[in-house]
């Protein structure tokens, strides 16, 4: 079953020396429960595309639907059936971990007590429990990140957006963090739709990759298909196969300034 399905999804950005087409027409189908791989160099629209999805930026054109709500039609639907976690996080470096969970429980309109009780329940769940106390400019990148992902998952959605997640985490984090993610996919039938530059996480990760390049799905697969078909052995590396369809490598930073 379709959790998320788009049909010529575009954006068009308004620049200086005129139109930039970010987004040209992405056909994307994320079936339910699965861990899907976004790849792309910079530029291929990628975050755009997840902006899009997740009701920060209007397309220009296509149609999508995200857990059967209509993306232009009905966002607030949209919003309340995603958890979206950003590259750079969004923590409150002057509150402790508890008042950040409990703060979003809030803001999903949770009674005071039910947002306290649904903190505890993400602490628990997410290895959080002994830093609740603990500001949140204390904690380490990978605490962090696990404290991003605990508060997109504060609603309970059933598609998770992840931008970048592990970006600037050092490996042990990384790996805990991989962990963490197969968990909620495992226990919770979860969606996740996971944006990375690190082809080794998305060959550990996803169930399945789409790579776009130029605002366009240029190739679909698992990891097995793409390297089998692109590099033309399985043994080989998702690396090989990514520059065998986009002919760049992906780098660890987003540069573009618009088509990214």
């Amino acid at each position: 079953m379709a959790i998320i399905s788009t049909a010529g999804l575009a954006r068009t950005f308004q620049g200086k020396g005129g139109p930039v087409e970010a987004v040209r027409g992405i056909d994307l189908t994320v079936r339910e429960g699965e861990i899907l791989g976004f790849l792309g160099p910079n530029g291929a629209g990628k975050t755009t595309t997840l902006r899009m999805l997740t009701t920060l930026l209007p397309p220009t054109g296509g149609a999508a639907t995200v857990a059967g709500y209509d993306l232009v039609r009905e966002p607030s639907a949209v919003r309340g059936a995603c958890g979206y976690v950003a590259q750079s996080g969004g923590l409150d470096p002057t509150v402790s971990v508890r008042e950040e969970l409990v703060t979003q429980g809030r803001l999903y309109r949770l009674t005071k007590p039910q947002a306290a009780l649904r903190a505890r329940e993400l602490a628990a769940e997410l290895g959080l429990e002994d830093l609740l106390e603990r500001k949140t400019s204390t904690l380490s990148g990978g605490q962090r990140r696990r404290l991003d992902i605990a508060m997109g998952l504060t609603h309970r959605p059933s598609v998770l957006f992840l931008d970048e997640p592990t970006t600037g985490l050092d490996p042990g984090s990384r790996a805990d963090l991989w962990d963490l993610i197969r968990r909620i996919r495992a226990e919770h039938g979860t969606t996740v739709f996971l944006t990375t530059h690190y082809l080794d996480e998305a060959d550990a990760l996803a169930n399945r990759l789409v790579v776009v390049d130029r605002g366009v799905v240029a190739a679909e697969g698992t990891p097995a298909h793409l390297k089998t078909r692109y590099a033309k052995s399985p043994d080989a590396s998702l690396q090989d196969a990514f520059l065998a369809i986009t002919g760049r490598s992906p780098t660890p930073q987003e540069t573009a300034p618009v088509a990214v």
